[in-house]
């Protein structure tokens, strides 16, 4: 039977991400798992931020993405909900007033996964095997329903919101200029435009809006027409006169957290460790926070301990504890409070923002936390 160093369970971006990162210690990698086939009909986009683009960069990875598959955030725009007698609060970010080059990146995720797979087949030293392969050490990057998670015994109770995420791509009459903008909405709904270059160059988005599995079901089933209609009386026209660009695809959105990240000769990644609410666009931030981490703490270990070792295996997981504990807390604290429907509660919101938004210190903390600076 062959053997590997590390098996990695996952083709995903987090899972590719790791074994490549891995091969380049020399470790010998098997990669486990179905290739998720590249679709023309693939909506998804990712909000990536510097720490996350820092490591792509080191993988040789993000360099050879088209350059329509990338698109900078210089600013971004979150509005409270409004009422039809008074206007909701604002709270705005600037790169430029950070002294940043961009917020975040926003990357076409098929354009993502097709080049992390190019380049592990050009990895000497990853190997398609299958998952019964030895390992010292497996990694399972299988995402939220991870079967071998499941067959460890490791408890992963998600805590359903009842909504879902609807995704398209969108263009527009109006440059987008880089600009991302989000609305926080009554009961909880939240509606993201991600400034995006496919289909139209310059002046296209990604759309993620957070809504009630009912109201997503509708939109989703709307025709074309209907569906911009709700959608431009949604954001009220700030980011100009938005047309589907694409079809749209929907998925239920949870928080979840497994009780235990590791053990003797076994460690969770991403989505398979943790998931959060879309509202921050961290996901894949924490995933590759994630793939960051294990590879430092293998990188450093000891020269007698080997690759499973459960103690080794913590330094991991204490190392990721508080990062992914505290945005998990965040996304869910924000979610529950802009689900109260009552005009105290929104006006409260809108005050906060509004107070927020004066606050430039406050304003650069979180903007360093939310790039893993």
């Amino acid at each position: 039977m062959q053997c590997v160093d590390v098996l990695v369970r996952g083709r995903g971006a987090v899972g590719s991400s790791l074994a490549l990162s891995l091969a380049a210690q020399g470790l010998t990698v098997g990669v486990a798992g179905v290739a998720a086939a590249s679709r023309a009909d693939d909506v998804r986009t990712y909000a990536l931020n510097a720490a996350s683009v820092s490591l792509l960069t080191e993988l040789r990875v993000w360099d050879s993405l088209p350059a329509d598959a990338v698109s900078p955030v210089y600013d971004m725009v979150i509005n409270g909900d409004a009422a039809a007698d008074r206007e909701g609060g604002r709270l705005s970010f600037s790169a430029w007033q950070q002294g940043l080059r961009e917020l975040a990146v926003i990357v076409d995720a098929g354009a993502l996964d097709a080049q992390l797979a190019a380049a592990l087949r050009f990895s000497p030293h990853v190997h398609n095997v299958p998952d019964t392969t030895t390992a010292a050490l497996t990694a399972l990057c299988e995402g939220r329903e991870s079967a071998a998670r499941a067959e460890l015994g490791v408890g992963f109770k998600p805590k359903a919101y009842g909504h879902r995420a609807l995704a398209a791509r969108l263009t527009s009459d109006r440059p987008h200029q880089g600009v991302a903008r989000q609305w926080f909405q009554p009961g909880g709904e939240v509606l993201a435009l991600l400034p995006f270059e496919r289909p139209q160059r310059g002046a296209s988005y990604g759309l993620v809006w957070s809504c009630q599995e009912s109201t997503a079901e509708r939109l989703q089933s709307l025709p074309a027409q209907d569906f911009e209609r709700e959608l431009n009386a949604a954001t009220a026209g700030a980011a100009g006169e938005l047309k589907l660009g694409s079809e749209r695809s929907s998925w239920p959105l949870a928080l979840a957290r497994a009780d235990e990240v590791s053990g003797s000769g076994w460690v969770l990644l991403g989505d398979a460790a943790h998931v959060v609410h879309p509202l921050a666009g961290q996901g894949l931030n924490l995933g590759l926070g994630d793939v960051a981490a294990l590879s430092r703490v293998l990188a450093a270990r000891e020269s007698w301990r080997p690759l499973g070792d459960e103690r080794l295996l913590r330094r991991y997981a204490r190392e990721r504890l508080a990062p992914t504990l505290a945005m998990g807390e965040l996304t869910d604290a924000l979610q529950r409070l802009f689900a109260h429907n009552s005009p105290a509660a929104q006006g409260l919101r809108n005050r906060g923002l509004d107070a927020l938004n004066q606050l430039t210190p406050v304003k650069r903390w979180l903007t360093q936390r939310a790039l893993g600076l």
